[in-house]
């Protein structure tokens, strides 16, 4: 969505939703609070062509997020580095047809 239409404000709660498709469930969540889904090819597509000035300004509108949001608790990694890794990611599944894969816990 933010490639697509790159804005100063976050997207209302109907522009997320309306934004299709959205990452699939590749197993429900465990009582162990493991997750898997699998990300959209549109989503993994954007990722894998973003250029660094695009990935600079989505982290830098991430990192804006999470500290209104979390404010101290906000992580202290380096999200531009998260960032551009999954971005690396995202281009070699592009380039071999694969998929882009998320755990969580």
């Amino acid at each position: 969505m933010y490639f697509e239409e790159p804005s100063a404000e976050a997207p209302t709660l109907e522009q997320l939703y309306a934004w299709r498709p959205w990452p699939e469930w590749v197993t429900a969540p465990l009582n162990d609070g493991v997750e898997v889904f699998a990300l959209p090819k549109r989503l993994t597509r954007a990722l894998g062509n973003a250029s660094s000035a695009e990935l600079e300004e989505l982290a830098s509108r991430w990192i804006a997020r999470l500290w209104s949001e979390d404010g101290d608790d906000m992580t202290e990694d380096d999200l531009l580095a998260v960032l551009q890794e999954v971005a690396r990611l995202a281009a070699s599944a592009v380039n071999t047809g694969g998929g882009l894969y998320s755990w969580s816990f």
